[in-house]
């Protein structure tokens, strides 16, 4: 029997390792872009930052002497005696198991956005590298989705291929499942007449929609108060916290007012503007038929155009103007309509019996005018006009044939 060398008992008391195999080794040395592995071999594994992480690692900040691990072998020999280790792809190999469990069972992942890209987000789980396309981020339209950097998020797997190292993340759907559940116990508790607080999140031209936690309000411009509002956009933005009333529920559909019964000017408003009194107020705007006089906010009162003054005035722009201020006597209250008339002719006496006799009848046409009717008036009229200027030129009108 031949004798072994030296040599070749110190390699047999070596184990054998292959290519791919898993195995545990004892770190000997470390630096920041590589460290050096015992594995019971007769050469030590190296194993370098790349091979660690996808992320740029400084290696003695994860590791020192001492320290065991289990790592994947890549290469037995890289032509210098030395065996290439690596850590990644062994986490890699346990990512993918992990990520086809996940895919499988539908469970709720949790990651931080490490990238931010064109058309959509990467997060790494297990040292698998997840995408979750812009569409699939939010369960509305987001154009910059820069925000979501280094923010941790949730998502599930929708697309499962390593083969194609394809791996696709949903955050939509969690988001879309979360309100469905926030909407269904906000509709079983909130009424008509409730004050709650939301979140203005869009403001339009004719309103804004308010986030009352699990759905949306629309808070109508002629909500918002009760006084006058030219532009939504100038008194709210997205992201204000507003108290609204619950005015009305139609189906998943609700109306909201800041119109707040405590804050009505109208209250009281009988003895305020009682018949008779004297009071001031700014021109707000004006008709063809006369002027809106503001009293205080939510207060309109009308100054009719026979009531402006003892000479006749055609048309009320002619003596006035916006933010003009006007001293005037209330000579009509309504309660019911919430509706005022003014005159500052009733502010000076009639010099003789006619101008008297005149002043009655003005004030009789004043109490009884209908400010509704006067506007829809006043539209048809205008109407009328666009016809007639519409019609053609050489149309003549019939001819009567009973003649």
């Amino acid at each position: 029997m031949e004798e072994l060398t030296f040599e070749q008992m110190l390699d047999e008391s070596f184990k054998t390792i292959h290519t791919g195999e898993v195995v545990e080794g004892t770190v000997i040395d470390v630096k920041p872009e590589e460290m050096v592995l015992n594995i019971g071999y007769k050469s030590d594994g190296i194993l370098t930052q790349n091979e660690y992480s996808n992320e740029r690692t400084d290696l003695t900040t994860v590791a020192k002497v001492g320290d065991t691990m289990e790592v994947k072998i890549i290469k037995v020999n890289d032509g210098e005696g030395q065996v290439l280790l690596s850590y990644k792809r062994l986490a890699a190999d346990r990512g993918n198991k992990r990520i086809e469990e996940a895919f499988n069972n539908q469970e709720v992942l949790t990651a931080t956005v490490n990238q931010v890209l064109e058309g959509g987000l990467s997060v790494v789980v297990d040292e698998v590298r997840i995408f979750i396309p812009a569409s699939l981020v939010s369960d509305t339209y987001e154009r910059d989705l820069s925000k979501y950097k280094d923010q941790e998020i949730q998502f599930v797997i929708t697309e499962y291929n390593p083969r194609r190292r394809r791996y696709i993340g949903d955050r939509r759907q969690l988001i879309a499942a979360e309100k469905a559940e926030l909407q269904k116990k906000l509709f079983e508790t909130l009424s008509v007449g409730d004050i709650i607080e939301g979140t203005v999140k869009n403001v339009t031209d004719f309103g804004a929609f308010v986030d009352l936690g699990g759905a949306d309000g629309l808070l109508h411009i002629s909500e918002m108060s009760w006084g006058r509002i030219e532009n939504p956009k100038k008194v709210f933005k997205s992201g204000d916290k507003v108290k609204v009333l619950v005015k009305e529920i139609n189906g998943s559909k609700i109306a909201l007012s800041r119109k707040f019964d405590d804050e009505n000017p109208w209250k009281g408003a009988e003895d305020k503007y009682a018949i008779g009194t004297i009071v001031t107020g700014k021109v707000a705007r004006m008709t063809e038929f006369g002027a809106f006089i503001e009293l205080e906010s939510g207060i309109d009162a009308l100054l009719h155009v026979s009531q402006i003054s003892r000479d006749r005035v055609e048309k009320p722009s002619d003596v006035l103007k916006l933010g003009e201020e006007i001293t005037a006597k209330v000579v009509d209250f309504s309660a019911e309509s919430h509706k005022i008339s003014l005159s500052v002719r009733a502010l000076t006496a009639p010099q003789t019996a006619d101008e008297e006799a005149e002043e009655d009848s003005s004030d009789a046409e004043v109490v009884s005018v209908d400010i509704d009717a006067e506007i829809a008036k006043q539209a048809e009229e205008g109407d009328a006009v666009e016809e007639t200027e519409e019609a053609p030129a050489d149309e003549a009108p019939a001819e009567d044939t009973a003649e």
